[in-house]
């Protein structure tokens, strides 16, 4: 945490910053990001909420994490079949490694997609404005 503050002012600032209110249910399903890693299903997150004693309800935290997303402060993460993942990542353009056995993920910043993503989407008669990109495998720590 920057300047001593602790990790519920750095999580209102963050919500502040993005303009949006620091109600108590968007600071504990921050706060429950800022603990994790690497990252973590909706479902994963509530019941982790519910253990510490919070009387959220599943639809709010639908409803924040989609807030959360929608500010830029989480990403989601689509390498679940069934579910979404979130974690709160590093400002700035990047990709994710994300291991299928342990679910540990590595943020990619260096990314040299542009051009040649360009060039293919042209060639199809369509203009890029973004990409994101998720790479699925095994880590060293799994056996890849």
């Amino acid at each position: 945490m920057a300047n001593g503050q602790t990790q519920q002012e750095t999580s209102e600032a963050q919500l502040r910053a993005r303009g949006l209110r620091a109600t108590p249910q968007r600071l504990s399903v921050l706060d429950e990001l800022l603990r994790e890693p690497n990252d973590v299903t909706a479902q994963q997150l509530y019941d982790r909420l519910r253990k510490r004693g919070n009387q959220i309800g599943m639809a709010t935290v639908y409803r924040t994490l989609d807030a959360l997303a929608e500010a830029g402060i989480i990403e989601p993460l689509a390498h679940f079949r069934d579910a979404l993942c979130y974690r709160v990542c590093r400002e700035g353009h990047h990709h994710h490694l994300v291991c299928s056995e342990c679910h540990s993920i590595v943020e990619l910043r260096d990314c040299d997609l542009e051009e040649p993503l360009a060039r293919a989407a042209a060639e199809h008669g369509f203009v890029a404005t973004g990409h994101h990109l998720e790479v699925v495998g095994v880590c060293a720590a799994c056996g890849g």
